[in-house]
């Protein structure tokens, strides 16, 4: 098979098609060939070199897909060949084949196409379980959801709605038509407005409910200053640190600005700062996600929700399609197809 390899940690460029065994599922494991497969800042992170737990070179990148089920290992019933699934995987996913427990293996509804069964696991679960599980938003409660335009963003956005919430986010003005078309009510450029100043602007003062926050360094620290009394930050991120593709000062400028948050002052502000990883959670409390994933599936049917898929780039073109992130040129989520 064919698949895109990190040679060593870098810029794009370290990525490469190269020619690989096909992989075979061992007990209790499928097979699915690939259709399309998503890219997530934990990508880029990870081949830099700067995410947590990153794998050590070479290796394939990739932490969702989607695809039909070829093969099976003993332990999974064979009924389940030909099924069409979205896979969340712990890397692997840039490949014309990949394996995964059966359980990481999810039938899609019938009407979802490849391309939005790619695009949903890993922005969805994340926007879902900060949002609706650890947030408990609730109608009339302001959000601010910062890189609105991009693939959690959207996906924040069409949640937020369903639970009646006010939305505020921040992207560049180029993307404030989509977001518009969207319901954000209130849209802020970060790269030329103060978004702490216009959050209370907007607010009279009081700040928001609930922020996502996955830009990091001095953005956590703005964020936590504009929580109402009993606000909640959603940490999910460090997106600052990958301003540049390559490894450079500003990556490492992006882990020191980053705050401490100490307990004492949010006790006396009634205030929460929650941290979310939903490759880690996938690995603790895979019935959870199993759960939220199938809720996020009936929202889909019910046509409540809906993949925004900004752009495709054919597999052998990994290496741009991860340019074309670090440029913040994407809305909504960007694919690779085999």
């Amino acid at each position: 098979m064919k698949a895109i390899v990190a040679r060593r940690y870098g810029p794009p460029d370290v990525l490469e098609l190269r020619e690989q065994p096909d992989p075979a599922p061992a007990d209790g494991q499928v097979l699915v060939r690939v259709a399309a497969a998503g890219i997530n800042f934990a990508d880029l992170l990870m081949r830099l070199g700067l995410y947590t737990n990153s794998p050590k070179p070479p290796f394939i990148p990739g932490l969702e897909a989607s695809g039909t089920i070829e093969a099976v290992g003993a332990g999974v019933p064979a009924r389940r060949i030909g099924q069409r699934v979205a896979v969340l995987s712990f890397g692997g996913a840039y490949a014309e084949k990949i394996v995964v427990h059966a359980e990481q293996a999810a039938p899609i509804p019938a009407e979802m196409t490849f391309e939005d069964a790619a695009a949903l696991p890993v922005n969805y679960l994340t926007a879902y379980h900060s949002l609706m599980y650890m947030a408990r938003l609730r109608p009339g409660e302001r959000v601010l959801i910062h890189a609105a335009a991009g693939g959690v963003g959207v996906a924040a956005i069409e949640l937020a709605k369903i639970v009646g919430a006010e939305i505020i986010g921040t992207a560049s003005t180029s993307k404030h038509d989509f977001l518009r078309a969207r319901g954000v009510a209130h849209r802020i450029d970060y790269r030329t407005q103060d978004f702490e100043a216009e959050v209370r602007r907007l607010t009279d003062g009081r700040g928001v409910d609930v922020i996502l926050d996955a830009v990091g360094g001095d953005s956590f620290r703005k964020s936590y200053r504009l929580l109402a009394p009993a606000g909640r930050l959603i940490v999910f991120g460090l997106s600052d640190a990958v301003r540049r593709p390559g490894r450079s000062l500003s990556s490492l400028w992006a882990l020191l600005k980053t705050p401490w948050f100490h307990p004492l002052p949010m006790i006396g502000k009634n205030r929460a700062v929650i941290g979310v990883h939903i490759g880690t959670l996938g690995r603790t409390n895979p019935a959870l996600v199993r759960e939220e994933l199938a809720e996020l599936f009936r929202f889909y049917s019910e046509g409540r929700i809906k993949p925004y898929v900004g752009k495709t780039f054919p597999l052998a073109q990994a290496a741009a399609a991860h340019r074309f992130i670090h440029d913040r040129q994407n809305i909504g989520k960007v694919l690779l197809i085999p």
